[in-house]
């Protein structure tokens, strides 16, 4: 009996193993928990037409937004552990760790880390009949208002929303939340002039900025972006200590193998590591991050630390 239950498990490894590497035999799916048009479907995209050569099959973006990245998220997480089934997350992921208590997963229990993809500084904008061109006028103007401004997002609990709340926090101001379905969404409000104020993406805010459908007051890094040079930081433009950043990273789901997590990190590094992919990320306001998936988890851990503080000064809440 104990010969056979031995076998049994020897032939399991040896399937299991054979399974890891030969990956992939079929299309790789990538499941963006947000909507088309932000940030995460952009460079989940750029990611996966790279990816398709070294693994020679299909890498299928699949856009399942709502309920702030939740509904996406659990798909992945009750997915088979086989490496056909990625998650495209953001910090919004470490963030609501702590904004959003009632969720069907946990983060680093329900999930295995593969690797980063790359950060980027937001932009605080306004429509242009705001009469503000600084941050200084910004908050007061807000503090002179009495049911102050509202602020756009693409929706609770994305670093979008925690930037904004970080910087009443900090500025003293109040902002009322109006969430969105989506990054294009939110810019398409504040470009119409329905919402007064928003944090997004330089990598996308950027050119809208240029375009002057949208006044930038500050960059949201610790120096001034390259993009938008003659934009100051929040910090310098009145609001000391600010700082808030997006980033992008791939999972899978827990007990994952080992040798698919690798081959993946690798693959990964590989394309964001070209000389040609720095530049153009550069030129956007993004920056590759290069990260081994053991070290990804410390960086995952690390970010959750950080955003639970974060959520706790602001005071910031979601329902759910």
């Amino acid at each position: 009996m104990i010969k056979q239950v031995f076998v049994l498990i020897a032939t399991g490894l040896i399937s299991f193993c054979a399974m890891a590497q030969s990956y992939p035999v079929k299309p790789v799916r990538i499941v963006v928990p947000f909507a088309a048009g932000g940030p995460a479907d952009i460079y989940a995209r750029f990611l996966g037409q790279r990816l398709q050569q070294p693994f020679a099959q299909p890498f299928v973006i699949e856009n399942r937004p709502g309920a702030g990245s939740i509904i996406g998220t659990d798909s992945v997480a009750k997915s088979a552990s086989d490496g056909y089934t990625l998650l495209l997350m953001s910090n919004t992921h470490t963030i609501n760790e702590s904004l959003i208590v009632k969720k069907p997963f946990v983060l680093m229990k329900d999930f295995a880390p593969v690797a980063p993809v790359n950060s980027s500084e937001l932009l605080l904008v306004v429509h242009p009949s705001l009469p503000a061109t600084s941050v200084k006028q910004l908050v007061a103007l807000i503090k002179a208002n009495a049911t102050g401004l509202n602020y756009a997002s693409s929706g609770n609990g994305t670093p979008y929303h925690l930037a904004a709340e970080l910087f009443k926090s900090l500025a003293g101001a109040k902002m009322t939340h109006v969430p969105h379905k989506g990054s294009a969404d939110a810019r398409t409000s504040v470009m119409s002039g329905q919402v007064e104020v928003m944090f997004d993406a330089i990598t996308t805010m950027a050119p809208i900025a240029r375009a002057g459908r949208v006044r930038a007051l500050g960059s949201t890094g610790r120096t001034r972006s390259a993009v938008l040079p003659d934009v100051p930081t929040v910090a310098e433009a009145g609001v000391p200590g600010y700082e808030a950043t997006i980033w992008l990273g791939v999972m899978a789901p827990a007990n994952t193998p080992r040798t698919i997590i690798d081959r993946l990190n690798s693959e990964i590094t590989r394309v964001i590591s070209r000389a040609d992919v720095r530049k153009a990320w550069n030129s956007q306001g993004a920056e590759p991050i290069i990260m081994g998936a053991t070290d990804f988890e410390k960086y995952l851990l690390a970010d959750i630390a950080k955003w639970e503080k974060v959520v706790r000064v602001s005071g910031a809440r979601v329902d759910n």
